[in-house]
């Protein structure tokens, strides 16, 4: 599922197998699955929809038959994170758990075809788990 608009989860779904929910929560009794994992990018808009999400959920706000199994976090640009942004992720890894995938300049172009990250594959075995 996406926390915000250009997450990821359409490619990340595409690469690893998994169901793009969109922007919304899935339908568990429509029969979509009822495992998520919110994609966000690294940038400070998308942290803070993921936070916002985050907060939503401890207020009851995950549908019943909806498991958050984690957030994924997608680089938003090549290089380093500033700090302010790597303290922002390490928040919100103290209350889910937090995956990384790194900046994939082809991607950008939509070219899927070449080796993926270690991090898109573990995600991968994840994504065929749920």
């Amino acid at each position: 599922m996406n926390a915000h608009g250009g997450a990821g989860a359409s490619t990340l779904a595409q690469l690893c197998g998994g169901h793009d929910a969109g922007l919304a929560w899935p339908d568990v009794a429509a029969g979509q699955p009822g495992d998520v994992l919110l994609v966000a990018r690294t940038h400070s808009s998308g942290l803070q929809a993921v936070s916002r999400i985050l907060d939503a959920g401890r207020q009851n706000g995950i549908p019943p038959g909806v498991t958050l199994s984690g957030v994924v976090l997608v680089a938003d640009a090549p290089g380093r994170l500033p700090k302010e942004l790597g303290r922002r992720i390490k928040v919100i890894g103290s209350v889910v758990d937090v995956h990384r995938v790194p900046w994939v300049p082809s991607w950008r172009t939509g070219n899927l075809s070449g080796p993926l990250p270690r991090e898109v594959t573990a995600l991968r075995r994840l994504a065929a788990g749920n």
